[in-house]
């Protein structure tokens, strides 16, 4: 056993991806200036921390193998890459090709401008739009007289499918809502919680009844706000660094101590010593090892198996939620040899047009620096929970099944200078109805544990932004009980 001097407090994190880096970081800061500084370790079960966020630099390309970028109007983010020396690094989008499209009868069709995921915010540029039918449209716009959910009010939830056939009507649904929120969350929309995921959409109904009204105010009023130069619009909708995403892990490891970081380190079980006050954390590689705090940086399905002899409700609880498995296919091709102009951003392929790639974003237009000059480089995105068939072929048969996509998409005929697959079993956390609910329950059970937190993407958020705000604050409650 790795015991501990009774005058050092130990923090023990399980998991060296971006939720578990960021609540180490916070630790860390807190000892700068405290009078009874903390211990801190981090143990990872693979060979590498970041988690999903991995960069690869090959030929030129930058090229990424999880997410490529955060969104900036969470600022958790942001204000965590100042922090720690990065904003000279912070890049947004191109000015130019400011758009995305959509893929009907293996076509690509631009996204109306001012279409925000479930409706439209601008009239002109949705009526003039081919990726609805005139039917379509028409069904759409009755959002504009229908009434509000009957008893709806602040703690209703329910599906996206649902919430958009009500509002919207089914074509709606298939030819827009699911492939935009299918390519953040990877969701069935049948089971996909629209108040966990996007609550903003419900609040709209229940102050301006008619979403499409809630959408041309808010429009309205930035409009004026830009005019009276209020905004403070500073950066763009999404927000990368010039060397890739790994720059922010990697800088958040390089602020740990020496000794801080344990790789090959897998947690193979844990329990809570009464007599100590302490955990126990068992590990092939280093024996048992005491800690006064442990935080879960984990999938919730990993850290339900940690604590199913700890707590079994509240395993049982972390382990019904479900994850989605994804993979990248980074495809590097000379410009000639693509024939589509590539002026978007990328483009994502509604499940009705039976598809293997879900989305593919033009990486080298979306960021400067990701491909060198007269080259390009395009990243598909496939699997999540609609299709994990397509996540089950090994990486030849995924390539050629991205590059018929593709070819039969943007015309491409030539062969990639290069392809890159990284998949990621069981990453993405599904926010089904009830999630809420379940996380409530989960940090219910929790609080018998003072010295206990839990922390990643199924929670509180998937987004990178989510997972820096949940790391962080499970370092902030730690540090606040075990002081206590």
């Amino acid at each position: 056993m790795v015991a501990q001097h009774n005058n050092i407090r130990r923090v023990v994190i399980v998991g060296g991806g971006i939720s578990g880096l960021a609540a180490a970081h916070r630790l860390i800061e807190h000892n700068k200036h405290a009078a009874r500084p903390v211990e801190v370790l981090l143990f990872e079960a693979g060979a590498r921390l970041g988690g999903t966020i991995h960069t690869h630099c090959r030929n030129g390309f930058i090229l990424e193998g999880g997410p490529d970028s955060f969104i900036s109007e969470k600022p958790e983010a942001v204000e965590l890459a100042k922090k720690i020396g990065l904003g000279a690094h912070l890049i947004e989008t191109r000015d130019a090709h400011r758009r995305s499209f959509v893929v009907r009868g293996g076509r690509l069709h631009p996204t109306p401008e001012g279409f925000q995921l479930l409706a439209p915010s601008r009239f002109l540029p949705f009526v003039t739009s081919d990726i609805f039918s005139w039917t379509g449209k028409a069904r759409m716009a009755l959002d504009l007289i229908l009434p509000r959910r009957a008893g709806a009010n602040g703690s209703d939830d329910e599906t996206l499918a649902q919430f958009v056939r009500r509002r919207f009507g089914q074509e709606a649904l298939e030819r827009m809502a699911q492939p935009m929120v299918g390519g953040i969350y990877t969701a069935d929309p049948e089971r996909l919680s629209l108040r966990a995921t996007m609550p903003r959409f419900l609040e709209m109904e229940r102050t301006d009844r008619s979403l499409i009204l809630a959408m041309w105010r808010a429009q309205r009023r930035q409009s004026a706000q830009v005019a009276r130069g209020t905004s403070g619009a500073r950066y763009s909708l999404f927000l990368s660094f010039d060397g890739g995403m790994q720059m922010l892990t990697d800088q958040l490891a390089s602020l740990l101590p020496d000794g801080a970081v344990r790789l090959n380190t897998k947690v193979e079980s844990l329990n809570f010593n009464d007599e100590s006050g302490r955990w126990n954390l068992h590990t092939a590689a280093r024996g048992i090892i005491e800690a006064n705090a442990v935080c879960l940086a984990l999938p919730a399905h990993a850290a339900a198996s940690l604590l199913r002899d700890v707590d079994a409700p509240l395993a049982g609880e972390l382990g019904g939620i479900e994850y989605a498995s994804t993979a990248t296919v980074n495809l590097a091709y000379r410009r000639a040899d693509i024939p589509h102009p590539l002026d978007g951003f990328g483009f994502v392929v509604p499940f009705i047009e039976r598809r293997t790639t879900l989305a593919c974003t033009f990486s080298s237009v979306k960021f400067a620096g990701r491909a060198p000059d007269g080259y390009a480089l395009l990243r598909a995105f496939v699997g999540g929970a609609l299709q994990p068939e397509t996540f089950a072929l090994d990486e030849e048969a995924l390539t050629r099944a991205v590059r018929e996509d593709l070819r039969e998409l943007l015309g491409i005929e030539r062969l990639p200078l290069f392809a890159l697959v990284e998949k990621w079993p069981r990453s993405m956390a599904q926010y089904h109805l009830g999630h809420i609910a379940r996380v409530e329950r989960i940090r219910q059970r929790l609080s018998n544990f003072p010295t206990l937190q839990l922390a990643g993407n199924a929670y509180g958020g998937a987004g990178v932004p989510d997972c820096i705000r949940g790391g962080e604050a499970a370092a902030e409650q730690l540090l606040k009980n075990i002081h206590t």
